[in-house]
């Protein structure tokens, strides 16, 4: 009887990830009880990850939120009743009622990333409501948005080299991208590269999982990325390595930048990177005379103060020796500048009255707590698809301002996450297989369709039916706040694109996926003869008159009071703020560079609640290098204390050589509530120079025993 209603679904994978796999559902008795990856899919191969392997489990997790709640205790006690939606709903849009006729709509911050990848449920899924709302706009600049300024900035919005066709290259750059735990799908071509005589160079500041599988593994110190890039420019230029053709007729620039190049020798930059300058001559002149050369950017090149400069620097290599020729050849940062979203339709800019103020999600805490003076300070702010209190930095500040009883706080949520323990209404949020969507990828060059194929557990609704009712009841009746999520995904993209021909949505209903029409992986070569979609049409070595800013979609689509600092016109390196080298007094106080990347077992902090992903990733740990673990007395497994003077967190003491002397490691991701503090405790909310990106590898700690 079972076998006759059990049925597949095309799914969708929502988090934070590029590789936003194809999935099949599994459903019985209109439950879920099985995820697998699409088997048909170019990427997903019938594998998942082992955040999803088990996908299903996290949907009915016993302390899963189910109906909508308000607080009756402390902020962050956690003590809430049950109350009704209308409840719930009434007292949401009163309260801002209230708060806009006492202080206007700039009181109010919505605050949103990519807890959920959705074009109708993620990231943007709020901004239209918000936007005619007239709340303050928030800029989202979690991860790889300084990336994306370096990138546009330099080749414009172009997806780059196809990452599927990493298979024909034959020189393989993965700069400060951990592939095996945040991009698998793309490390598996990689290794099939790797097998067909492919060189894996990974370059990461400690040996990750990705590091230990390369065929040569380049360690620079922490935030020194630039100044390797600039060297290796100095040696492609010094010993005639450059593909003088496509550089005089593809990009603009060169004698400006080869003036630049001249003294950024390998022993200048052996000095900055701790690499030895005849393995950066050797890097540089492997990498120009191995066609095709494909780099792979990853977003952990952004994390330091000059963290923009360093990528306009490693996007700048390409070019130099005409990788673009080839298939197989380039670079890759975020495909999804070809995919065909139409976010003016999504976030609707339009609706933003001139003049409203912009707030950064990475500052909340200086925002929440008065540190930042704003005209109108925030008296309410809205969370869904995030979680400040373990992936923002500051976070002592952050708590201390969501303790503020004047704030009026709504979370949505799956969870009672440590962001959420703040809130006074909380509203519990539909998960993938509840819901129709399509989700955005960021690190392929397909569609993917999730289709809803189960009900939600108990009063759960999509975060899209969520802003579908606030906006009925402040009384929007603007025509989006009406769509279906289905009309909504006939709007949110651009079927008429040539990237969509032959595609519409019955026909991802259909099949779950389909690739963009941009070539395929055995012919795209985008940028052969240049075709850069920038104002010269070509790679832009120098930019006159550029100035910082941070991409649309990141700030709900509003061009209003961007950065707008005056940018250098060409590549450098830039250090960091907080080394010995820049910063010796600081450093005397605390003497270790801390990285915190992402951990292999959790998706940012999802999955984090949950014991068995907590087993599979093990306790938060810290990896520290034994002579740095010797002259503070610390053995392996001792408990021990971060600190600086943003905060602290504790954790497990891992004494390995995969970290060098002087720096330690601790991931992301954990639950405060689980642990005596988090990583991001430590971590400063000062920008790097461009795209407002963070600086979460760019903090200086101190280690000690825990008494």
């Amino acid at each position: 009887m079972s076998a006759q209603i059990k049925k597949t679904a095309h799914g969708g994978c929502p988090h934070d990830c590029p590789d936003t796999c194809s999935m099949v559902y599994e459903v019985e008795d209109g439950k879920l009880v099985g995820v697998k990856g699409n088997p048909d899919h170019p990427m997903t191969r019938g594998g998942l990850c082992v955040k999803l392997n088990d996908y299903e489990k996290r949907h009915y997790h016993p302390d899963r939120l189910l109906y909508p709640l308000r607080r009756t205790g402390p902020k962050g006690s956690k003590q809430f009743e049950r109350i009704s939606w209308d409840d719930a709903l009434d007292e949401i849009t009163t309260k801002w009622k209230a708060i806009i006729d006492e202080h206007g709509a700039h009181a109010i911050m919505p605050n949103s990333y990519l807890g959920n990848q959705g074009l109708v449920h993620g990231l943007n899924g709020g901004d239209a409501f918000f936007n005619r709302m007239g709340a303050t706009v928030t800029e989202r600049t979690f991860c790889g948005e300084g990336s994306c300024t370096a990138w546009l900035l330099t080749v414009g919005p172009t997806a780059g080299v196809d990452p599927e066709s990493f298979i024909h290259s034959k020189y393989i750059v993965l700069w400060a991208c951990n592939s095996v735990s945040t991009n698998l799908h793309h490390w598996h071509i990689v290794k099939e590269a790797q097998k067909k005589g492919a060189k894996v160079i990974v370059i990461d500041s400690f040996a990750s999982k990705t590091a230990k599988e390369a065929d040569w593994h380049i360690a620079p110190k922490p935030g020194t990325d630039g100044a390797l890039a600039m060297a290796m420019m100095h040696t492609l230029i010094e010993e005639n390595l450059v593909d003088q053709d496509y550089v005089d007729n593809y990009t603009v620039g060169y004698a400006d930048l080869a003036e630049r190049a001249k003294d950024r020798s390998p022993e200048w930059a052996e000095q900055i990177t701790g690499i030895p300058a005849a393995d950066i001559r050797r890097f540089a002149r492997e990498y120009a005379t191995t066609p095709p050369a494909a780099i792979r950017l990853g977003v952990a090149l952004e994390r330091n103060f000059g963290g923009g400069q360093a990528i306009r620097a490693v996007s700048c290599l390409p070019a130099l020796i005409g990788a673009w020729r080839h298939v197989g050849g380039g670079a890759l940062q975020f495909p999804v500048w070809e995919h065909p979203y139409k976010f003016d339709v999504i976030c609707r800019p339009d609706l933003i009255p001139e003049g409203t103020p912009v707030v950064n999600n990475l500052q909340l805490g200086r925002v929440l707590t008065g540190e930042i003076k704003l005209d109108t300070p925030i008296k309410s702010m809205m969370c869904w698809n995030t979680n400040p209190v373990t992936q923002a930095p500051e976070t002592d500040k952050i708590i201390e301002g969501l303790k503020r009883e004047d704030l009026f706080m709504v979370s949505a949520e799956h969870f009672m996450s440590d962001t959420a323990a703040y809130a006074d209404i909380v509203l519990p949020a539909s998960m993938g297989a509840e819901m129709e969507d399509m989700v955005l990828s960021w690190g392929h060059l397909y569609l993917t369709y999730n289709e809803k194929c189960v009900e939600s557990p108990g009063e759960a609704i999509p975060n899209n039916e969520i802003f579908r009712r606030l906006a009925q009841r402040m009384g929007y009746e603007e025509e989006n706040f009406k769509w279906s999520d289905s009309e909504c995904l006939e709007n949110y993209v651009d079927w008429e694109s040539p990237a969509c021909e032959g595609i519409d949505l019955a026909y991802m209903r259909e099949h779950g996926f389909a690739r963009l029409n941009v070539g395929t992986k055995d012919d795209r070569v985008p940028h052969k003869e240049g075709n850069f979609p920038t104002p010269s049409g070509k790679c832009e070595f120098k930019l006159d008159d550029a100035r910082n800013f941070v991409a649309g979609p990141f700030r709900q689509m509003y061009e209003g009071f961007q950065a707008g600092e005056l940018l250098d016109n060409l590549p450098d390196y830039v250090a960091s703020r907080e080394t010995a080298e820049t910063n010796p007094e600081l450093a005397k106080k605390y003497p270790l560079n801390i990285i915190s990347p992402k951990s292999h077992g959790f998706l940012n902090s999802c999955y984090a609640n949950m014991d068995h992903k907590i087993k599979g990733q093990g306790e938060q740990f810290v990896l520290i290098h034994v002579a740095d673990a010797d002259e503070r007395g610390i053995k392996a497994n001792d408990k021990v204390r971060v600190f600086n003077d943003r905060g602290a967190f504790e954790g497990d003491a891992k004494i390995t050589d995969d970290v060098s002397a002087g720096i330690i490691v601790a991931t992301l991701g954990y639950w405060r509530q689980l642990n005596n503090g988090t990583v991001n405790c430590i971590s400063s909310a000062e920008f790097v120079d461009m795209g407002h990106a963070p600086t979460f590898s760019d903090n200086l700690v101190q280690i000690e025993l825990v008494s």
